[in-house]
Formats: structure tokens, sequence, C-alpha cells
């Protein structure tokens, strides 16, 4: 567990409840993610668009992420030592604290292809062409019981069939912030459904350079620490297997930005949880 710098913030501007966006979304209309919406889309056109979004990518958007997010990845033999477990299908978790952070996880696991859960209204604005491209799901509303049936159906068959899949556990994102904020239980209850690892992910600060704080405005440049895989343990009764994963995840994502449990305060799982304000 490391120290890792606290970026300068108005704490008041984060959401009371620590599920809340930060940033604002339109009221687009979000009745498309319904049964029939592809949310893995396996047609041929969209393929070669994904190749093509996947190529720029490589050649240009993971080079430039090392300047413009000051990134530096540790932890990738983590991937690499469990490389024949994963590729019969794993989730990932990691805290959300910046626009671009789901890039550099794609950086930190290739020549793996993860898709991501995304909030739905990240696929009905202007960069939604751009967010499917890079794989991302959106989640249908909860109270559309067919449209969340077939969506868990295409993304257990992602699972299964090798898949990888990202998600942000906490449920929003708040840019810039150091603390890991109460995970959302389906993460766990996806895991336990197919039987698949979870490797945690943490993102956590440096402090930038003059340089970088005039000319690509940085309050922090970004660390990204990769863990080992996390398990359901078997071994216990079926009703406590879920939060028992939980818990060791929302640990584990802890410790990997340098935050022992007790420091962070926050309590592992969401449960209408408050934001807290530290001094």
């Amino acid at each position: 567990m490391n120290k890792t710098f606290n970026p300068e913030f108005n704490y008041k501007e984060y959401p009371e409840y620590t599920d809340a966006h930060m940033i604002p979304f339109g009221d687009d209309d979000v009745s498309i993610f319904d049964k029939d919406y592809p949310y893995i889309d396996k047609s041929k056109k969209f393929k070669w668009k994904q190749r093509l979004v996947r190529l720029g990518l490589w050649t240009i958007v993971f080079p430039f992420s090392y300047i413009c997010l000051g990134l530096k990845i540790k932890g990738k033999e983590n991937i690499r030592k469990n490389k024949k477990l994963l590729k019969q299908g794993a989730l990932s978790i990691a805290n959300h604290i910046n626009m671009w952070d789901y890039i550099a996880v794609m950086n930190a696991i290739k020549p793996i292809k993860p898709y991501v859960l995304v909030f739905n209204k990240n696929v009905t604005g202007k960069d939604g062409p751009l967010v499917r491209a890079v794989g991302g799901i959106p989640i249908p509303e909860s109270n559309n019981l067919q449209a969340s049936l077939q969506y868990v159906k295409e993304v257990k068959d992602l699972l299964n069939n090798g898949g990888w899949l990202h998600i942000y556990p906490e449920g929003s994102l708040w840019k810039y912030y150091r603390h890991i904020r109460p995970f959302k239980k389906g993460v766990a209850h996806l895991a336990r459904l197919v039987d698949k690892p979870i490797i945690p992910l943490g993102f956590s600060y440096r402090k930038p350079s003059w340089l970088r704080k005039k000319l690509f405005k940085q309050e922090a440049c970004h660390n990204l620490c990769i863990g080992e895989p996390i398990f359901i343990d078997k071994s216990l009764p079926l009703e406590e297997q879920e939060e028992d994963l939980l818990i060791r995840c929302h640990a584990a994502v802890c410790d990997l930005v340098g935050l022992s449990v007790e420091d962070n305060q926050y309590e592992p799982i969401f449960n209408n949880s408050k934001r807290i304000d530290f001094n």
C-alpha cells in the first residue's frame, strides 16, 4: 500500500449520495433500450467499425494517454500470470475518477478487448457511437423487466464465451475523488451467476509538475494498479457469497490506491450511502 497525492478539490461539489452523477445529463429518450436492442452488437458493420476504432486506440490514443493523463500502470504481471484463467472470461472493477479512465483500463489489459457497462445516457448522447465502439453496453432502466432480462442474458453469454467485462461498481464518476465509495451489488451478483473471477484495479494520483499544470491544466497525474483475481468463496452459504465477495473487492481496491479500509471510512456496500466530507 503506497501513499499517494490527494488532489486539491472542493468536496462540497460532489453529490450528496455516493452513486449520484457529478456530471449532469440531458433528458434523452432511453426507451430504445428495450428487449430488442442489441446490447452487444454482433453485426458485420459494427464489427468493422470496432476494428477501426481499436486501431486508432492502439496507434494514437494509448500512447497519448501516457501524456495527457500522466499515466503509470503497475501490476500487469497479475494479468500475464493468470492469462490461461482469464481467457475463460473475467470481470474487472475500478474506481471511476475521470472521463477517460476507461481508456487507461483498456491500455492496461491490452491485447484483451473488454466491454464496459455504461449509464444508458452515455449512449444516447453525442459521444454515443464512440462509447459503443469501445465496448460500451448501456444498462436499461430497472423498471423494464424484459429489457433487463435480455441485457443480463447477453452479458452472461459474453462472459461464458471468454469475454472480459469492466464495471464501475461505485455507480458514477466523481472527478479526482481519492476515496473509494461504496460498491453496488450487481458486480458480485453477476460474478456468482457466471462463476468468473473479478480483477480489481485502482486509480490513485501523483502530484503534477509545474509544466503539466500549465500546459495540460492537470490537477493530478494518474496511477493505475492491477490486483490479483478475486473469487467467490464457495465454502460460504449461498446467501453470504455475494456480500463477502463485494467486501473483499472493496478492500482490494482501497489497498491498490493506498488507503486502509479504516482510513477510507466508507462502508463497502452501497446502502443509500452519503458523501463523507474529509478534513
